[in-house]
């Protein structure tokens, strides 16, 4: 069987995120596959490099950018990398043409389809718009709430129809819940498919469990950013405390805007930065329960994660972890912080519940295949030969 040619330009692929987590094992999949792939992503470097069937352009952001996390950017003069780029990707020869986001390199990416005048495949990860609303909420601090909550609502408005036309100049479109997929079919007027998530069940892994204290240890994985509603673990911990829950402890891994914040506002609250790895694995294996309340997620890798570690999670009611797994029987589904606290309360206090919840967890990441996942997406890039996809 022939595969086809493929360029792949993703805004994040070193950096610790689902996006970034997503890129890499795609590469991974099309190098098992013997899949040609030419993967395009900023790096520490510009540079062109080749291993077995996967050619990879790393370009090197500039000072011109925008910082989005202190991992995470968008070059606005990543156009300066474009002769290089074109000159390496038609050498390549791609026969399609996909991108992640509307950053820097998928920017790139949709112009070089149209020059490369090849298929455009978009993938839907992030909900920019509902970042951007967030976040310029939070930077209109001097205003009065209304008018933040209307600048912040416009904001969201104009970026969600900005990103959806661009996706809409893609002949297949792919989305990581059904509310994205319905979302974008109708702003699109394109086909699109739904696109899960893999895991590692043998790094993840239950058996890993290291523990040396008896405190319930209520984790959480990501960005600590406002768009993560990291602040809610706070008003939970709160909520907690006038339960009488005494002996408990956070856990929450990663790096962000909001750390400092939660260190000086929490009474116990371990913050230990990112975590990779081995080291990783442990720390999800040692969480009790796993505390998401994340409302903007598309998908919520970590989520998949903490299940893989059979560790039940309890996530938002919006956004696309609450697809993830079956309410009330592999993990819990809450609306706000008093309902987070109580989902907590009702596994602290039923541990043979959580012992049970523990290994339905486990039993439905199991099911989880990256492979699975990247076959089923390159069958979407076979529709648009086929002319299933439509024009």
């Amino acid at each position: 069987m022939r595969h086809r040619r493929v360029a792949f330009f993703t805004d994040s692929f070193h950096e610790v995120n689902g996006v970034a987590l997503t890129s890499r094992e795609y590469v991974n999949f099309a190098r098992r596959q013997g899949i040609p792939v030419f993967s395009v992503h900023a790096g520490p470097e510009t540079r062109v490099t080749r291993e077995g069937s996967i050619t990879t352009f790393e370009f090197r952001r500039g000072p011109v950018r925008w910082n989005l996390e202190h991992d995470l950017a968008v070059d606005f003069m990543a156009w300066r990398h474009n002769a290089q780029l074109m000159a390496a990707l038609r050498e390549f020869g791609p026969e399609l043409i996909h991108i992640t986001g509307p950053g820097d390199a998928g920017i790139l990416g949709a112009v070089a389809a149209w020059r490369c005048k090849v298929p455009l495949a978009a993938s839907w990860h992030t909900n920019v718009h509902e970042y951007a609303g967030r976040r310029l909420i939070r930077t209109l601090g001097f205003l009065h709430a209304p008018g933040r909550r209307k600048a912040g609502k416009a904001t969201e408005a104009a970026t969600l129809e900005m990103t959806a036309k661009l996706y809409s100049y893609a002949k297949v479109i792919y989305a990581p819940n059904p509310e994205l997929v319905q979302m974008l079919r109708e702003k699109t007027r394109r086909p699109v498919h739904g696109m899960s998530r893999g895991i590692d069940t043998v790094l993840f892994d239950p058996a890993k469990r290291a523990r040396g204290d008896e405190a319930f240890v209520i984790g959480y994985v990501g960005r600590l950013s406002t768009e993560k509603n990291v602040r809610m673990l706070a008003a939970i911990e709160e909520k907690l405390r006038r339960a009488g829950v005494g002996d408990y402890r956070f856990l929450i891994i990663g790096e962000g805007a909001e750390r400092n914040w939660l260190r000086s506002t929490m009474k116990s609250a371990e913050l230990p930065g990112v975590k990779r790895g081995e080291e990783l694995a442990r720390a999800f294996a040692s969480m009790d329960v796993f505390v998401f309340p994340s409302f903007t997620d598309t998908f919520g890798n970590v989520v998949v994660e903490a299940m893989a570690s059979g560790v039940p999670p309890i996530v938002a009611s919006g956004g696309g972890p609450k697809f993830l797994f079956e309410h009330e029987t592999e993990g819990l589904v809450a609306g706000d912080a008093e309902e987070f606290a109580a989902a907590i309360l009702t596994l602290y206090r039923d541990r043979g519940r959580l012992a049970g919840m523990r290994q339905a967890a486990r039993r439905a990441a199991e099911k989880r295949s990256w492979d699975a996942v990247f076959t089923a997406v390159h069958e979407g890039y076979d529709d648009v030969w086929a002319g299933s996809a439509g024009s």
